[in-house]
């Protein structure tokens, strides 16, 4: 069967997303900053009436602290009923894949990112790496910020 992802950068690496989870990409907007929240949490900004959580995706990966500009961009993705965003330094296309491509990633607990793939896929020459929603977002350290 195949399946479609949303691929993007963060610190010049590819990931890609189900694209069934996305709701929307917005252009960036400054986030309002909570107090008590995980260093990852960028702040929460106005969806439309909703107050949407933020991550800072480079720094949930485990690396440094993503400085925003008018250049990135905000994934809102949805994950069970909740809605999230992930901030992005930019978006790639939509790329499809039969679902025997997507490799497991590999078993090393020295990288940060390893426990938040879904697995890895080679598409045109690039490996993409297909993040896990849920275990990105971690409903429990989320709920505090929503």
């Amino acid at each position: 069967m195949a399946r479609q992802i949303i691929t993007f950068q963060v610190e010049d690496q590819v990931f890609g997303v189900d694209i069934m989870a996305i709701r929307e990409i917005r252009a960036w907007t400054p986030t309002t900053r909570l107090p008590h929240v995980p260093h990852y949490v960028a702040g929460v900004v106005n969806l439309r009436g909703t107050v949407l959580p933020v991550i800072d995706l480079a720094a949930r990966l485990g690396w440094r602290n993503t400085e925003p500009t008018a250049r990135h961009v905000i994934i809102v993705t949805r994950v069970a009923e909740q809605f999230r965003g992930l901030i992005v330094d930019s978006v790639s296309d939509i790329v499809t894949f039969a679902d025997d491509q997507l490799q497991s990633p590999p078993a090393t607990s020295a990288d940060a990112v390893v426990p938040f793939l879904e697995g890895l896929v080679a598409i045109d020459e690039r490996m993409v790496m297909v993040l896990d929603l849920p275990r990105l977002t971690g409903e429990t350290e989320m709920r505090d910020a929503a």
